[in-house]
């Protein structure tokens, strides 16, 4: 990006904020490549305030959601040092339920971080795109199905591997079957497979694909025709397909799979002497720090005799 095209930058420590075209277009960019952006709280906290930053500033029309690195996101923080370090220092852990106890929580610390944050900007006021690269798996899917449109780089794959490695059954913002149709979800999850990009935008879930070394000037010069609707029209028309989707049942879907997310978690915490809340080997799982490839999801094609 050239100088004249940034107009005002804010520093985060894992997350990259700035504004192009005389503010119109905020990027937001998770900054934590060395850790392929897995998400720590700090990441997630910093990450909201920016997407409210983008929200209040009325010049921004468009905001847009990529990642540095080789990577997107790879998904929740699962015990890293930093992650392990916040949990003793970071204020986030000390409110919305840090101070609570079993299971209450983590309900409570899963609904406001991951579940509720995640809501809040799907419903932000502003159309948002996710600029996604690499492999996204897991909790990167939340962060991509909360904005309103997706590109993709030409070689990214789609996994939610929690059922298979965690034995959960899906992430906390459960929107699988609204993505990916409701087979083709049941597969994914069971199988841990993973789906293609041009399956991706076949399905209606990726709407545009390009090459990977084309993609964040490509995605810019898609936000900026986007930029250029009426920002009355442009909140309208995404309210009226939130609404529309909320109607058939997306929010209602959303908070009951919530709830079983904490009753899979409650399970395992259970279960296990030492209370941890997923799955472990002795359950048959395989240790998802050496668990083999995602591989794709099979393609096997039945013909019917006539």
């Amino acid at each position: 990006m050239s100088e004249t095209q940034t107009e005002t930058q804010v520093e985060y420590q894992y997350v990259a904020y700035e504004t192009v075209d005389d503010g119109r277009i905020a990027r937001i960019l998770l900054n934590r490549p060395d850790a392929r952006n897995a998400q720590n709280r700090g990441m997630l906290v910093e990450l909201n305030d920016a997407f409210l930053r983008a929200e209040r500033d009325d010049e921004v029309r468009v905001v847009i959601l990529g990642g540095m690195g080789p990577m997107y996101t790879s998904g929740h923080d699962l015990g890293s040092k930093v992650m392990m370090d916040e949990v003793a220092t970071h204020q986030s852990w000390k409110e919305n339920g840090g101070t609570r106890k079993g299971a209450e929580r983590l309900m409570l610390q899963e609904w406001h971080h991951y579940f509720e944050n995640t809501r809040r900007w799907r419903n932000l006021r502003k159309p948002t795109v996710a600029q996604v690269h690499g492999p996204v798996y897991a909790a990167g899917l939340m962060l991509m199905w909360a904005c309103d449109l997706i590109v993709a780089a030409d070689d990214v794959v789609f996994a939610d591997v929690v059922g298979t490695r965690l034995g959960m059954c899906g992430v906390e913002y459960f929107a699988h079957p609204w993505e990916f149709g409701p087979r083709k979800a049941k597969e994914l999850l069971l199988t841990g497979d993973s789906l293609s990009v041009d399956e991706a935008y076949h399905l209606g879930m990726v709407s545009k694909v390009f090459p990977a070394d084309e993609l964040s000037d490509r995605t810019l010069e898609f936000a900026r025709r986007i930029a250029e609707q009426p920002t009355m029209s442009a909140l309208l028309i995404k309210e009226a397909v939130n609404q529309s989707v909320d109607n058939m049942g997306f929010y209602n879907a959303l908070n009951a799979c919530f709830t079983l997310h904490e009753l899979n978690h409650s399970h395992w915490a259970q279960v296990h002497e030492n209370r941890y809340p997923v799955a472990l080997e002795e359950d048959g799982i395989a240790n998802w720090r050496s668990a083999p490839p995602v591989r794709p999801a099979a393609k096997d094609q039945v013909k019917v005799q006539s």
